[in-house]
């Protein structure tokens, strides 16, 4: 079986095409991202698991404001180096200029305008450096009526469209769909000007909104509403859904609306008198079939529907708690969880992989979440500026480096 990937990128701040080549398919690619929280942190992972080299510029005293979260930052940031810089000091303005210029991505994750306020706008920056991508994650986009609009997923994902039906009752979601789909589809959208930069020679700027990103992803609905060419989605089958067993734990069935699924499925249950009713009056009789599966299914505990239900080519699958994911043989054969192995001042921890194999590798990360400014002297010594100034720029504020011990945060 192939490997997780051992090698990793260099941390000594000096050019990414300098060292060995690892093989991971974005060795040489460097990123520097002043994108916080979620969503950018979330796609330099995915960049920095496949080889880019992912600077993190973070501000004096805190940093990300999701260090307060010490587990939540850790899993999202591993394999990357922080640098701390006082970005409203013109030094600090000045410093990330002149590593914007050497980068091959820029991701922001500030409100429109602010690098504009800043001096560090696209246009400013690609007039500098005209190869440079310059990735930019908001959550309604650059413009817009909303486009200044503060908010966090959850109010995405309302206007969105992905809460219809929800009411103040309702469950909040636990998963932040917006700010992953967003982290997708900042890395995609940096992927895709990396590509056409090797035909044209030009970066390009990336507009990448949360709220384009979930519309998006509601395409199977959304179009055949507008439309009116038919019901959004598709009917749901009786046999889609969850089910809870006999010892409290609950089964999957993913029926959607396969006759020969239905089939074998009423044929387990002995439920022989509705295995041959087709899928549209399975809709119509929705309530009345589910629940007679629900019935049947209740009669006996999850560990024994389940081996039954995979030798007759049923789809399902168990409903896993978190520690049911990190123990489930199918996540270790994918080898999803990678050990980073501990050191002095940090203990062994398990991290999430990217999830993409190439040519039958699983590139994975290889160093710790980094301490806040760990790599701003090994970082700024690379673009050319010597221990002198460093000094002097971390004596005035303008720069903050870690000390060997601190914690992650």
């Amino acid at each position: 079986m192939a490997g997780v990937d051992g090698s990793g990128p260099g941390r000594d701040g000096s050019a990414r095409d300098s060292g060995p080549v690892t093989g991971r398919p974005l060795e040489g690619i460097s990123v520097l991202s002043l994108a916080e929280q979620y969503p950018g942190p979330y796609a330099t992972l995915l960049l920095a698991d496949l080889g880019a080299d992912v600077v993190l510029v973070e501000r004096p005293g805190g940093g990300d404001p999701s260090r307060q979260f010490p587990a939540f930052h850790e899993s999202l940031n591993r394999n990357k180096r922080s640098i701390s810089i006082n970005v409203k000091h013109p030094d600090g303005v000045a410093i990330v200029e002149r590593l914007a210029c050497a980068s091959d991505v820029l991701m922001e994750g500030y409100r429109p305008g602010t690098m504009e306020r800043l001096g560090l706008g696209p246009q400013r920056l690609r007039a500098l450096h005209p190869g440079l991508v310059y990735v930019s994650i908001s959550g309604f986009g650059q413009d817009g009526p909303y486009r200044n609009r503060p908010a966090h997923d959850l109010s995405y994902q309302a206007v969105a469209g992905l809460l219809a039906g929800h009411g103040p009752d309702d469950r909040i979601p636990e998963t932040f769909v917006g700010d992953l789909s967003a982290g997708m589809f900042a890395a995609i959208g940096a992927l895709t000007a990396l590509v056409a930069r090797q035909r044209t020679g030009e970066g390009a700027y990336v507009d990448v909104s949360m709220v384009d990103g979930l519309v998006s992803w509601l395409t199977t609905r959304l179009v055949p509403a507008v439309n009116e060419t038919g019901e959004p989605g598709m009917p749901l089958d009786p046999g889609y859904g969850i089910f809870r067993c006999a010892d409290g734990r609950c089964l999957s069935l993913s029926i959607a609306h396969e006759d020969r699924f239905w089939r074998r499925l009423c044929e387990v249950l002995g439920l022989d008198d509705i295995a041959d009713v087709a899928h549209p009056d399975r809709v119509a009789r929705h309530d009345q079939l589910r629940a007679r599966v629900a019935q049947v299914l209740a009669t006996r505990p999850a560990a024994e529907w389940e081996p039954v239900l995979d030798a007759e080519d049923i789809p399902f699958g168990p409903v896993n708690d978190l520690a049911d994911v990190a123990a489930d043989p199918h996540v270790a054969a994918r080898e999803l969880l990678v050990e980073v192995a501990g050191d002095v001042e940090r203990p062994a921890r398990r991290f999430l992989r990217q999830p993409l194999r190439f040519d039958e590798r699983a590139h994975g990360p290889t160093s710790h979440s980094p301490r806040l400014g760990e790599h701003t002297r090994d970082v700024l010594r690379g673009a050319g500026y010597p221990d002198e100034a460093i000094d002097d720029l971390v004596a005035r504020g303008v720069l903050a480096e870690s000390t060997t011990g601190g914690t992650v945060g």
